[in-house]
């Protein structure tokens, strides 16, 4: 399945989650509405908030309030991205400018922090203790994740054990949340949410893995940022830590030090050994058994339209090319 394929069982929903977010975002403050709505529209596949639309429809669950769950994750997944940008010093995503590059960090900073705050005025509203406890504990595992991240930028001695765990709380503890809110809704089994959840982590692992694999092998009109940007940034992801591992003396001492001063001054080497080591075929190898691990959590659910589009979407993740 493409991307509108995936969405298709939960179309009307969607539309409707839209509706939220555009209604949610308003503030009295104008600057507010402007950047919000500029990030919000700048065209990113809101795999999240889907997320917990198809979670939710794939329990059978029929009330309303995973509309605002879904808005509420895009929320928390936008204020991330915000406050990313503004840490990593990025200019450009999905080939727009970043709204740092445009408005300025402080006003980036604080609009990420009215995102946050907005959303968890959304989670009382909705009244659900357990839903507070999922989102709030995810978005505490998430700044975690931030701060491995720091520690780990510019160390070459960063180990796959590292990485992987600052990608788990990172990115995919949202994932996580996200599918295992709608099976919380839904008031499933315990261990049906467990299962719904550990879909949800396996491919948000996968994910971004797939994201650290284009960052070295497309270039900046098909992924929407520049080449080598996490390098540039110092970031040891997984396809140099790989080429680290595996390989030649020259190659692993360029790499490093290109992990320890940043830029892309040997940017054209750095991708030749990450290449010539295989280390992006590894990193996509590891993402695929991420993503079939997703889908056999989801043996645990009856078969339906929305199962179909949750298998699909971890085809998808590492199927994509942006």
């Amino acid at each position: 399945m493409d991307l509108s394929a995936i969405r298709a069982p939960v179309v009307k929903d969607i539309q409707a989650v839209d509706e939220i977010i555009l209604k949610r975002l308003q503030s009295n403050v104008v600057l507010i509405n402007q950047i919000g709505h500029y990030i919000i529209s700048s065209g990113g596949k809101r795999l999240r908030p889907l997320l917990v639309l198809l979670a939710a429809r794939a329990c059978d669950y029929r009330g309303s309030a995973h509309l605002d769950m879904a808005a509420i994750v895009e929320f928390i997944h936008t204020a991330t991205l915000l406050h990313d940008d503004v840490v990593d010093g990025s200019e450009l995503r999905r080939n727009r400018d970043t709204a740092n590059a445009v408005w300025g960090n402080e006003a980036s900073v604080l609009v990420g922090d009215f995102l946050y705050s907005r959303a968890f005025e959304m989670m009382v509203d909705v009244g659900i203790m357990r839903v507070m406890d999922v989102l709030s504990h995810a978005t505490n595992r998430i700044a975690e994740g931030e701060v491995l991240q720091l520690l780990n930028t510019n160390d070459p001695d960063t180990d796959q054990a590292r990485y992987m765990e600052v990608i788990e709380r990172k990115t995919a503890t949202l994932f996580e949340a996200g599918t295992r809110l709608g099976a919380v809704l839904a008031e499933v089994p315990r261990a049906t949410e467990d299962a719904l959840a550990n879909f949800g982590l396996h491919l948000g692992i996968a994910f971004q893995l797939v994201d650290d694999a284009l960052d070295y092998e497309s270039d900046a009109e098909i992924i929407g940022k520049h080449i080598g940007d996490d390098l540039e940034e110092g970031k040891p992801t997984l396809p140099v830590i790989r080429a680290i591992e595996v390989g030649s003396d020259v190659q692993r001492d360029r790499l490093r030090t290109a992990i320890e001063t940043g830029g892309r001054e040997h940017i054209a080497d750095v991708v030749d050994a990450i290449v010539s080591t295989g280390a992006i075929d590894y990193t996509v190898q590891l993402a695929r058994s991420h993503a079939e691990a997703a889908k056999k959590a989801l043996q645990v659910l009856p078969d339906s339209p929305a199962k179909q589009s949750l298998e699909a979407t971890a085809d998808f993740a590492v199927a994509r090319t942006h």
